[in-house]
């Protein structure tokens, strides 16, 4: 069952780092991304709870690069911007905000929850 959603988390955050680069990224850099998520979920989700703690604080994280990532590829192309793309980004800060304190604040509980169903380590050396 944990493969499963080992799966799952990581195929969220892929996804979410393909939609930070608009789909413009080559897709070997997102399978390298995929990869090395993978691995560091494998690593350090102990139970299914803590694997959706890291996938969701990893989602925010994500969220929050967003317009920031936005901004620089939009910068990048002139030196001034016309109102339509000052409107894209203002969207995107709205937007990229609000659900990266969602999520991040989804993967707290979520860590609150796993710590809470964690046995002491005390009590996890006695079985």
């Amino acid at each position: 069952m944990i493969v499963l959603n080992l799966s799952l988390g990581t195929l969220v955050t892929a996804v979410g780092f393909w939609l930070i680069w608009g789909g413009t990224v080559a897709p070997a850099l997102v399978v390298g991304w995929a990869l090395s998520v993978g691995l560091f979920l494998w690593f350090m989700a102990e139970s299914i709870t803590g694997l959706w703690a890291w996938s969701t604080l990893l989602l925010g994280l994500e969220s929050f690069a967003w317009p920031v990532v936005l901004m620089l590829q939009l910068r990048g192309q002139a030196d001034s911007l016309p109102e339509s793309e000052m409107g894209t980004i203002l969207s995107a800060v709205v937007l990229g905000l609000f659900s990266s304190v969602f999520w991040i604040s989804f993967s707290y509980g979520l860590f609150k929850r796993a710590r809470k169903l964690d046995p002491a380590p005390y009590q996890r050396s006695r079985l």
